[in-house]
């Protein structure tokens, strides 16, 4: 029974994850090689993009940034492990992960859907820096009107405090005289 499921063809997605500093000589190396392996299991590239350089939500071996790919395929399922497994070969791959879509979903209405959801958090991200960098533009116009940057050591209780016991004055301040 599993090689009757391993025999049919299915639909997948991936994401990958690069180093940054690969050039694009090995990318392209990557992708002939993951095209290869498809071929190989009688499936075939529906599609690649670039999303380009961005930024990790964590780190990754000290990296805070990655070239991310995004492709669709479809392949039997026994591709998976192949794949993944040269991707965990690899040195330049940082993180990697393939799913597997719904054998009912049109491949490509499902990208088209993907990037129209993409170019719509794009938008969403673009409107809150803009918002985010207007309030900072606001809180620095607020303090330049005021003059307090925030680090200025004049004035302030804690610096008149901090001077009172450096310069005798304050309540320990006491004349030889008073001691008696």
């Amino acid at each position: 029974m599993t090689e009757a499921i391993d025999s049919q063809l299915r639909k997948y997605e991936a994401v990958v994850v690069l180093h940054p500093d690969a050039n694009e000589e090995e990318q392209k190396s990557l992708f002939r090689k993951n095209k290869e392996i498809i071929k190989s299991f009688q499936g075939e590239v529906n599609h690649l993009d670039t999303w380009g350089k961005r930024r990790l939500a964590n780190p990754v071996e000290k990296m805070t940034r990655g070239t991310y790919f995004h492709t669709t395929f479809t392949a039997k399922g026994n591709c998976i492990a192949e794949l993944e497994r040269t991707m965990r070969i690899n040195d330049k791959v940082l993180r990697f992960v393939h799913m597997r879509l719904d054998d009912r979903i049109n491949l490509v209405k499902f990208v088209d859907q993907f990037k129209t959801s993409l170019v719509e958090a794009l938008k969403r991200e673009s409107e809150r820096e803009a918002k985010a960098q207007a309030r900072r533009a606001q809180m620095s116009a607020a303090r330049s009107e005021r003059g307090d940057r925030g680090d200025s050591r004049e004035g302030g209780s804690f610096n008149r405090r901090r001077d009172e016991g450096r310069n005798g004055g304050g309540i320990y301040d006491m004349d030889e005289g008073d001691m008696d």
